[in-house]
């Protein structure tokens, strides 16, 4: 028994942010058990000129302010991904803001862009990145919730942060700040990326990361071949598909289900996947797509990856199983790979789509 199956159903009584901060904690402090990294060659890729050993992401979310970065590789992510990062501090929407559903292993939370803000963020990543961390690092970054101009926030937070990120991503799919799916329209989002990739521009003169654009599950044709001409129109680097979903399977059956916020976890899982399926097959397979929603095993990533997705990230599935289930993950995703007769992660991409 590792210890995660002896300490997981004690955190899981605790109320969740609670239990969520010890957890960050225990991994920033070295508390947490390690894991061995993955390093099957069959499980590498080269994307966006980054090197990943495996294609396992920890979701934005998680590590909001980027307090256990190295802690998190020790659980054997090929990459993480911190922030949700906004440019001041706030504090979020009012508690109780999390809600677990253990019977459909979901989530559901508005929390609401809680953020220590760009420069706390900022000091963290210069020190990982003067000492070196073990993979690639994301940024996601939002807007303030009392700011109306959204370029100007998004430009900010990305500009600050970029000279320290592998990749950033604009997040303007969270269901928990007001207007912000609004900005998923073509023409507002083609000027904020416009915006961003300004900002990133000149905070990296020799060249400024890759950027991502992560988007909703919860959009209709007509939004989603917007947002793929914007992607082409804008040249964004990749896609993040999706967010957590406002709508209510009515197969769930945990006592918070009639919660406000985003949903997460396994009900998201098939919706999450038929928009990925979409944005792969509108992107011509063109644009490299990051897959999350309700992956909880090594076949739910590899149906991730034959719909379309290049590289994957989980979240809500490691409060029910822990972190061991990243290299379980990864080696299943292996097995599965070569038993369908793929030399390669990126043979596999699009198999279904």
């Amino acid at each position: 028994m590792d210890l995660y199956s002896a300490l997981g159903p004690l955190l899981r009584h605790l109320e969740p942010e609670r239990a969520h901060a010890l957890t960050l904690r225990a991994l920033r402090w070295g508390l947490a058990p390690a894991h061995a990294p993955t390093t099957d060659p069959i499980l590498r890729q080269h994307i966006w000129g980054i090197d990943f050993s495996n294609p396992i992401g920890l979701a934005a979310g998680f590590d909001k302010n980027a307090e256990a970065v190295d802690g998190l590789f020790q659980q054997g992510f090929g990459f993480v991904e911190v922030g949700t990062v906004t440019p001041r501090p706030q504090p979020g929407n009012a508690r109780p803001r999390v809600f677990r559903l253990p019977e459909d292993d979901a989530v559901i939370n508005r929390l609401g862009f809680n953020s220590a803000g760009v420069a706390v963020v900022r000091d963290r990543l210069a020190a990982l990145h003067s000492r070196g961390v073990a993979g690639p690092v994301g940024v996601n970054v939002g807007k303030n919730r009392d700011r109306v101009d959204a370029p100007t926030e998004y430009a900010w937070a990305a500009g600050a942060l970029a000279p320290y990120a592998d990749y950033v991503t604009i997040n303007v799919s969270s269901p928990n700040t007001p207007g912000l799916r609004d900005l998923q329209g073509a023409d507002k989002l083609g000027h904020l990326i416009a915006r961003v990739r300004e900002a990133m521009d000149a905070a990296c003169p020799e060249g400024a990361p890759p950027l991502l654009l992560k988007v909703a599950p919860d959009l209709e044709m007509a939004a989603m071949a917007d947002i793929a001409s914007v992607v082409f129109a804008q040249h964004v680097d990749g896609l993040i598909v999706g967010n957590t979903t406002t709508s209510r399977p009515k197969a769930l059956r945990g006592g918070y289900r009639t919660e406000r916020g985003g949903l997460s976890g396994r009900p998201l899982f098939e919706l999450s996947t038929h928009v990925l399926k979409t944005m792969y097959a509108l992107t011509e397979g063109q644009v490299p797509i990051v897959g999350v929603g309700g992956i909880a095993s090594g076949a739910d990533a590899y149906a991730k990856i034959r719909a379309g997705a290049s590289l994957v990230q989980l979240y809500t599935a490691l409060i029910y199983h822990g972190p061991a289930l990243v290299p379980s993950i990864a080696s299943d995703l292996a097995a599965r790979l070569r038993a369908d007769g793929f030399e390669s992660i990126a043979a596999a991409v699009g198999a279904d789509a």
